[in-house]
């Protein structure tokens, strides 16, 4: 299905960050142990605190981004990331990269991040009609799953030629390039009119309207806490496999790159299968079977057995979540208006955050508590416990037939 040049643009700028930001994971953290030497307590730091503190500097952006034109803000979202970026190795080529500037910018980039994707969502709304956006967050669904295979591998052997730093400068230069793919979108976008007055309230908005939603709540509180938990357990299996069970790097890569191939599948199954059995029933399964599969990483052992535990366990949790998250984000618009967009999506994002940061955090107290294994299956326990929240009501079902859906975002980066 043809979407258009201006949704071709955008697709290809959105795949083109995409890959930077998967080429440049965990970027930071290999900057502070290999540049600067950081210790455990410095990487844990970076990790949550910094990503922690750019979502609460991202809380006044929602309102402010609600009444402008979104394709000034998304542009000027990835020229900040960029230059927030180069000013890293900028600094380790003048031999004044310090752990501080690691942190700000790490803050800096998490709160751009937060107001390129709800700006990016608020205009994907307006930039198609009704009946091709579900098609539109599959194929940036598909785009992710592709990054996320490709980007991390070749990452792991530019970090191995070039250093650390390399991998940063690529992402940054991945944001130019991104605002160079939306400034082709082309003028003509239409400034969004205030029908009241500015408040101090505007900042809590996002959040009222989620949480006074019968049909928002459930949705916002189970993917907040399943990624809480599922991002929590990732460190600790690290550890686990790149420790004790002495896996190599590149076999733990492989061992996250070849289900990839799940998501990309499962994109693709997205649309057929909502059309088919109604959205709501599409939210209710994959919902569940995501939830289902983190436990078995608890029972990872050393080898080519583990290894392919591994594969089938991530194989089967990449698959069901790339059904879910085009039909949801789809969703997720449809009971938006279309005046708390840009607020609803930056209040979800930097909960999101938010939570992630502290129930990591949490996780790496009770890993070094109870042992990586036993905090791993502790998340993995309490996962499906997030589906029942699926089975309360999430808004009137949709299928081909029904009332087409507003919208929804390209994946969160």
């Amino acid at each position: 299905m043809k979407l258009g040049r201006q949704f071709g643009w955008l697709w290809a700028a959105y795949g083109i960050s995409a890959v930077g930001t998967w080429l440049a994971i965990d970027a930071f953290q290999l900057v502070a142990v290999l540049v600067l030497h950081a210790g455990a307590g410095e990487v844990a730091l970076l990790s949550s605190a910094g990503v922690a503190a750019g979502a609460l500097a991202a809380v006044p952006l929602g309102p402010w981004m609600e009444f402008r034109r979104k394709r000034p803000v998304m542009i000027t979202a990835d020229l900040v990331r960029c230059a927030a970026l180069l000013t890293l190795p900028a600094a380790h080529a003048l031999g004044a990269l310090g752990f501080g500037q690691l942190l700000a910018v790490s803050v800096v980039v998490a709160a751009a991040d937060i107001a390129f994707t709800a700006a990016s969502g608020a205009h994907l709304k307006t930039l198609l009609p009704p009946a091709h956006l579900l098609t539109a967050t599959s194929r940036f669904e598909a785009t992710t799953w592709t990054a996320t295979a490709l980007g991390p591998p070749l990452g792991g052997v530019a970090v191995g030629l070039f250093g650390a730093v390399a991998t940063v400068t690529a992402d940054a230069v991945s944001y130019l390039l991104s605002a160079l793919g939306i400034r082709a979108l082309g003028r003509g976008e239409p400034r969004p009119a205030r029908t009241t007055a500015p408040r101090a309230g505007d900042l809590l908005d996002g959040w009222r309207h989620i949480l006074t939603s019968p049909a928002l709540r459930p949705l916002f509180l189970n993917q907040v806490l399943v990624n809480a938990l599922i991002m929590a357990s990732a460190p600790l299996l690290a550890v686990l496999m790149l420790g004790p069970l002495g896996f190599t790097p590149w076999q733990y890569g492989l061992a996250f790159a070849v289900p990839c191939l799940g998501g990309l599948a499962g994109s693709r199954l997205a649309r057929p299968l909502a059309d088919r059995y109604g959205r709501r029933r599409v939210l209710l399964v994959a919902g569940a079977l995501r939830a289902c599969w983190p436990v078995g990483l608890a029972f990872v052992r050393p080898g080519v057995p583990g290894l392919l535990l591994v594969m089938a366990v991530e194989l089967g949790l990449i698959t069901s979540a790339a059904v879910f998250t085009p039909v949801f984000a789809a969703q997720r618009l449809e009971l938006t208006p279309g005046d708390r967009v840009a607020r609803t999506l930056a209040a979800w994002s930097v909960t999101g955050k938010l939570v992630t940061a502290a129930t990591t955090a949490l996780w790496g107290l009770l890993g070094a508590l109870l042992g990586p294994r036993t905090a791993i299956a502790l998340a993995g326990v309490l996962l499906p416990a997030t589906s029942l929240l699926l089975w309360r009501p999430t808004g009137r079902p949709s299928r081909a037939s029904a009332p087409p859906s507003p919208a929804a975002p390209p994946p969160s980066r």
